[in-house]
């Protein structure tokens, strides 16, 4: 995925708001006022060259990904234990970058206050909000 895709795939999920909080170019994603991903582009962030993709996982999985991609590291600026950065450089396949994408915006929307889950939940179905919360499922 390139930047626009994973911009468009972003803000599509369910009442997803895009702001830009630290810089123009680097853009921050929330559900209800709750950050669960930051995009920029190539180099903004880091000396990278390509764009980069913050996203919020479970330690224990986090971990995992970073042994197994290269392009999968501790999140820049961000706490380590609980972040990846997603260097978009093409070696990720896409279905990955979805299904972390999903992912992180699962694990914000879950550890919502109540009340704002209530009133996510009663527009959008419980298994589109939260169907990524295990990592290891596999999706339709």
């Amino acid at each position: 995925m390139d930047f626009d895709q994973c911009d468009q795939y972003l803000s599509q999920k369910p009442e997803a708001e895009l702001c830009f909080p630290f810089d123009p170019d680097v853009y921050v994603y929330k559900v209800c006022g709750k950050m669960f991903a930051l995009l920029s582009p190539k180099g903004n962030l880091t000396k990278e060259k390509h764009p980069q993709l913050n996203l919020k996982c479970l330690p224990e999985h986090a971990q995992e990904l970073r042994d197994v991609f290269d392009a999968i590291r501790p999140g820049y600026h961000m706490n380590k234990k609980h972040w990846n950065s997603l260097i978009l450089d093409n070696s990720l396949p896409d279905t990955e970058i979805t299904r972390l994408i999903d992912h992180s915006y699962a694990l914000v929307a879950h550890k919502l206050p109540k009340i704002e889950r209530a009133r996510l939940e009663l527009h959008h179905p419980k298994q589109t909000l939260y169907k990524a919360l295990d990592p290891y499922s596999t999706q339709d």
